[in-house]
């Protein structure tokens, strides 16, 4: 054989094997594609029915859970509640309380002030104290031994030597008041120890006033011997009217500074309260 006739057959046998190759290839291609729509079918028919039962399931649920909505109730009309039936609230009380206390209170300081000055204005200390006829406070005076005490004019009654008026006037000249009770024989000196404003009795041996807090000494007529007070006992103005002896215990006089001794009076004995110091 020859070569060209080879090559004749070997080209028929590879047409043919190609042919045959093509044709097998194609039908292959068909089923794959009928089996692909098939396949494709069924999905979709199981999703179908799937999605149709997630509905059914989720129209149950909603059936089952849904909520009734109650019809909207009728509001009946508003009207004011009664006063005696509600009777006093927390806030009400706490209102009324907090006023009746603040009004008691008020009232109470303003009842005190009243009395105080009323008191001022009609008697006891603070206002004019009729001691009585001068004849008998000095009466009084001298059957208590030099001193009379006047517990509602808080004061000491005292008398005062005439021979000693050209002094006392000289010390006791600016204050008129005071002045004008020596005058008519007598001395009103204030209780109060003018330092601290201790109560100062009187020491009967040596017929002085005695301070018994810190010592302070004062002569008959309240003029500073000893001690550590500032200036001698303070006085109240005194004026006789009618022969009665008034004290006015409204208005308080300065004690006279210290080295003032219009009388002269030294200790005529033993002190109460220790040795009288410098002058």
């Amino acid at each position: 054989m020859s070569s060209i006739t080879i090559i004749s057959i070997a080209v028929a046998v590879l047409f043919v094997l190609g042919v045959v190759i093509a044709v097998t290839a194609t039908r292959r291609r068909d089923r794959v594609g009928v089996l692909s729509r098939e396949t494709k079918l069924r999905d979709r028919v199981s999703r179908k029915a799937s999605r149709a039962a997630e509905a059914a399931a989720v129209s149950a649920r909603t059936a089952s859970t849904a909520v009734a909505v109650p019809k909207a109730a009728e509001v009946a009309p508003w009207s004011p509640p009664d006063p005696e039936v509600i009777g006093v609230s927390r806030r009400q009380f706490f209102n009324r309380a907090t006023v009746t206390l603040m009004s008691a209170g008020l009232g109470g300081f303003g009842a005190a002030v009243v009395a105080f000055l009323w008191r001022g204005a009609s008697g006891g200390f603070g206002s004019k104290i009729n001691a009585g006829k001068i004849d008998d406070v000095i009466a009084a005076i001298r059957s208590n031994k030099g001193f009379l005490y006047l517990p509602e004019a808080r004061s000491w009654v005292s008398e005062y030597p005439k021979e000693s008026l050209a002094k006392a006037e000289a010390a006791y000249g600016s204050q008129a008041p005071v002045f004008a009770g020596m005058q008519a024989g007598v001395v009103a000196s204030y209780q109060k120890c003018p330092h601290l404003g201790c109560r100062v009795p009187v020491c009967e041996t040596s017929q002085w006033f005695e301070c018994p807090c810190h010592g302070s000494q004062y002569n008959r007529v309240g003029e500073k011997k000893a001690g550590p007070a500032p200036r001698g006992m303070d006085h109240f103005g005194i004026s006789v009217v009618n022969g009665q002896v008034i004290i006015d215990t409204g208005t308080v006089f300065g004690g006279p500074p210290i080295g003032t001794n219009t009388t002269g009076q030294e200790a005529e004995g033993p002190h109460c309260v220790g040795a009288a110091g410098a002058h």
